[in-house]
């Protein structure tokens, strides 16, 4: 399966023409067949850190739907740079239960591979992973992109793509590839990578920030031994404040800070910071994703 590095097998897009039952439309290939030909109505989700409403997403998406029309693209924001956060999501979305027919196509890409200038806008590389509940997505290996789904690849591999030659190598080399998966054509699956060369998640940071301040954090609820009610001192961004562990989100008076098990993380839940009636992102003065946090017991 795959091909050896450094093979280009991706070539010049060519127009064709194919059917999707009645359906006729054109659309462009790097294979020179019909794209879509297995699946009805693919669901991909582009997890970027292009920003909300940024353009680069609408150029993306374009480039997605001329190679597979009859998809659903969902883009998702991430803030800039912040592989961790890409993490977290990508994992979120992945390893949800009873999902078909779902990918993922994901570029946070800070280029910071190497720390000398990149030579032709040369950066981080485009991997397949292939999950335990045979989920498949691609992605750019850029720090802890993978990290919080690490424990359930089941393959990896390099993909069959130039990293470099464009600054907007998301828009104007990868959406091939994407659409080969989608396709179920392993053409574009090179030689297989080292899982364990993925760094782990770092624990007791920022992961992500909902829209309504709720703080969500790398702590799984496993790790912690606190008792419900339990008061703790959470300290953020130089701003401390008391809080109540619990491990039901309403189990606090209104104005209460509560860290509990939150929405996020399946069947070990990711720990958040939530303001009851309020919002613990402006308590803390506005963190940013990627801060750590530490939490003390009160003195009494």
């Amino acid at each position: 399966m795959g091909k050896e590095e450094g093979a280009d097998f991706f070539q010049a897009p060519q127009q064709i023409s194919y059917s999707i039952d009645f359906l006729r439309s054109p659309c462009y290939t790097r294979f020179g067949f019909a794209i879509i030909t297995r699946m009805e109505q693919p669901n991909i989700f582009v997890i970027s850190d292009y920003g909300a409403g940024d353009p680069a997403f609408a150029e993306v998406v374009l480039q997605l739907r001329m190679r597979l029309p009859n998809a659903f693209i969902y883009p998702q924001s991430t803030p800039p740079f912040s592989t961790l956060n890409t993490g977290f999501w990508i994992y979120q979305i992945a390893l949800t239960k009873n999902i078909q027919n779902t990918y993922i196509y994901s570029n946070t890409a800070p280029r910071k591979e190497r720390k000398s200038a990149q030579v032709n806008n040369k950066g981080e590389k485009l991997m397949y992973a292939k999950l335990d509940n045979d989920f498949e997505l691609i992605a750019v290996n850029a720090g802890y992109t993978f990290s919080f789904v690490k424990p359930h690849i089941k393959s990896f591999h390099f993909v069959d793509v130039k990293n470099e030659g464009s600054q907007f190598r998301s828009r104007d080399i990868y959406p091939a590839a994407v659409a080969a998966m989608v396709s179920k054509d392993e053409r574009f699956i090179r030689r297989k990578a080292d899982k364990s060369d993925i760094p782990n998640y770092p624990k007791n940071v920022i992961a992500s920030i909902d829209g309504y301040g709720n703080i969500k954090t790398t702590t799984r609820a496993s790790q912690i031994e606190y008792k419900p009610g339990q008061p703790l001192i959470v300290n953020i961004h130089n701003q401390k404040h008391l809080a109540t562990y619990t491990n039901g989100m309403f189990n606090i008076k209104d104005g209460e800070l509560a860290f509990a098990p939150g929405s996020s993380g399946h069947t070990d839940r990711f720990m958040e910071l939530f303001l009851r009636g309020g919002n613990a992102y402006k308590l803390f003065n506005e963190p940013m994703v990627e801060e750590p946090f530490t939490i003390t017991l009160p003195e009494f």
